[in-house]
């Protein structure tokens, strides 16, 4: 081989291999730097996350007539630092196959819980061999909000304080009286410690039994009815799937569309929404068109224990011939709540007793160091 044949050798495997690949692009609304996780006892109503996935080929343009399957995985368990919602910890949130003519898929969620997410993604054309499929793994990471720091410090210099003020009286002159193991100030101390840890302990686990009462009251297997359909303008809209759910698990979710004869309507776009009943934040919406059957199937966690209302909206697509006057079917889902375990329970009540003790023994510190100096 001469030297200008393996330089052109060399010249083309370097070319091939730097050839640009097809991938999955995730952008999302807000930036995923100004991404927050959702606040339970927020004052204004929260808005969810838009998330844009878009399938590109080598040359980065978007690869159309493709179907998705997106799973959202929360970000693994934290024992030493638990978030919000433990039971939401290392737990699918959403599991879904759609179609995207476009090459694009958009939704949008409520993020619970900070840490790094991971989107699962695997794109395929609907039309065999009309690209190679794609399987990426993308992360979002979600920093905790400002607040729960904020509200965490004050809470530890109140403690704090309470410990230095407790060290300081037991750490005085005091004089026992004939009969007594312990001088007045620092029995009463001692005793309104006790019952401030015996009401913390009651608190604890007084709501975590509330909590395990309303799951049990729940029916423990999944009710998959169909629920009463809507129907106008010669179309029947269904939904399908759970009527009950729980904290930490996915529930299965459908919507189909059918014409007076029972056959799938394919020619259609759903709009769907799932919101809290009490509240006025969006859990989960999504806008799509449903698969050859008809149906547009999904898997969704409802992660804070409240009653859902799902909203499906269901319009005619604008190229197609059918058209009719958009119309929408609704369905309550009641959700049980899951009371965080009991190892969880205690590391926050070590933490907070911790503190307090800290601050007892900076307190006997300083009463020391005080009477030292004055003698």
């Amino acid at each position: 081989m001469t030297i200008v044949g393996l330089m052109s050798l060399i010249s083309s495997t370097v070319g091939f291999s730097g050839t640009p690949k097809s991938i999955i692009r995730l952008t999302t609304e807000p930036p995923s730097s100004q991404i927050l996780p959702f606040e339970a006892e927020a004052i204004t109503p929260q808005s969810p996350v838009k998330l844009t996935l878009q399938a590109l080929d080598s040359e980065r343009q978007l690869l159309e007539n493709s179907k998705f399957h997106l799973q959202i995985l929360t970000p693994p368990k934290q024992p030493f630092f638990p978030t919000d919602f433990p039971v939401v910890e290392g737990t699918k949130l959403l599991d879904i196959k759609v179609i995207a003519p476009t090459g694009k898929l958009q939704l949008q969620q409520m993020l619970p819980i900070r840490g790094k997410y991971q989107l699962l993604v695997n794109v395929t054309p609907l039309v065999a061999n009309q690209f190679s499929p794609i399987q990426q793994t993308l992360t979002l990471d979600v920093p905790e909000s400002y607040i729960k720091y904020r509200n965490f410090g004050i809470l530890a210099i109140i403690l704090l304080a309470v410990g230095i003020v407790g060290g300081l009286i037991m750490g005085g002159r005091q004089v026992i009286q004939l009969g007594e193991i312990a001088p007045m100030r620092v029995r009463l101390l001692l005793s309104g410690g006790v019952v401030v840890a015996i009401a913390l302990l009651l608190v604890v686990n007084i709501s975590a039994e509330m909590a395990e009462s309303h799951t049990h009251a729940l029916p423990k297997e999944r009710l998959q009815l169909a629920k009463p359909a809507i129907t106008t303008s010669g179309l029947k809209l269904q939904i399908t799937g759970d009527n009950h759910a729980t904290v930490g698990q996915v529930a299965d979710l459908a919507v189909e569309a059918l014409d007076s004869k029972n056959q799938p309507v394919t020619d259609v776009v759903f709009n769907i929404k799932t919101t809290p009943l009490e509240a006025e934040w969006v859990a989960f919406a999504y806008q799509g068109i449903p698969d050859a059957t008809g149906k547009l199937r999904w898997q969704q966690q409802f992660f804070d224990g409240a009653t859902h209302k799902l909203e499906v909206e269901v319009s005619p697509q604008s190229n197609t011939v059918r058209q009719f006057q958009p119309f929408q079917a609704s369905q309550e889902i009641e959700v049980a709540g899951v009371a965080p375990p009991l190892a969880i329970r205690l590391i926050g009540l070590t933490y907070f007793t911790s503190i307090i003790g800290l601050g007892l023994a900076l307190g006997l510190w300083l009463r020391r160091r005080s009477l030292a100096w004055l003698h």
